[in-house]
């Protein structure tokens, strides 16, 4: 049987997040502390765990005006992230459960829908389960999607923020982050050093809040690497992957 556990900033460090289990970690305790902010009051982080406590996969979603994703969509719920890792898990539904338990808060909510954020690329969802479960794509940009299930066909349709206007502002190198995923610090930690290994200033900008990410430059909202207003990546990347981009934008490959 399959259970639902509700985390929030009072059991976060017992319950953990899924996708980062050591509670030691610089990542867990930065997502720790994120849950405690004022702005982040409404996210809802669900996770679906078996008989024997074994966690399965989970979801967060919070009300979409306070979303860490370039997105305007006034009255909605946003899923800003779910993740299951197991296939079997996955074939067993426990991914359409916790979508379906985001959409069922919203109708309880009498929120105007439920949208998410999705592509086929890494570090996100792709489109396929939100198909299944009735989303429809309402607007692209770049390689993300952004899809909606909508419970009032009057209601206005979620919009993207345009991402790239920003861009040209960041001269040089930098990288810009915020601690909504627990994997952003380590991150960030390494690509510091990358830089200063390879003789190169990194500017590290902290978002620190909805505000910021829903203007910041990349549609994954909050991470981006960029070089002189290009963006080079807009999700998590490894030390390895950061060495490879230096190499190949210096000519060293």
């Amino acid at each position: 049987m399959i259970k639902i556990l509700s985390v929030d900033h009072n059991n976060a460090s017992s319950a953990g997040f899924y996708c980062v289990q050591n509670r030691k970690s610089p990542g867990h305790m930065a997502k720790a502390a994120w849950l405690k902010c004022a702005e982040n009051e409404s996210v809802v982080i669900k996770i679906a765990v078996n008989d024997l406590g074994k966690q399965l996969g989970y979801i967060e979603y919070m009300e979409a005006e306070k979303a860490w994703r370039p997105v305007t969509a006034p009255g909605y719920l946003f899923i800003q992230c779910i993740l299951v890792l197991s296939k079997d898990w996955r074939s067993k539904g426990v991914a359409t459960m916790l979508v379906n338990e985001c959409i069922e808060a919203a109708r309880a909510k009498d929120k105007r829908g439920v949208c998410v954020l999705c592509s086929d690329g890494p570090w996100i969802a792709d489109k396929s389960l939100f198909a299944k479960c009735v989303f429809l794509k309402v607007a692209s940009q770049g390689r993300f999607d952004l899809m909606a299930i909508r419970f009032d066909d009057t209601a206005p349709q979620p919009a993207f923020n345009d991402w790239g206007t920003g861009l040209p502002k960041y001269k040089g190198w930098n990288l810009v982050y915020s601690d909504q995923c627990p994997w952003h610090q380590k991150s960030v930690n390494d690509l510091k050093q990358a830089a200063t290994d390879h003789g190169i200033t990194l500017k590290i900008h902290k978002l620190e809040t909805p505000a910021e990410a829903q203007m910041a430059p990349s549609g994954f909202g909050t991470f981006a690497l960029i070089n002189d207003g290009q963006l080079l990546e807009d999700h998590y990347i490894s030390r390895t992957r950061f060495d490879n981009i230096l190499k190949k934008e210096s000519g060293h490959e």
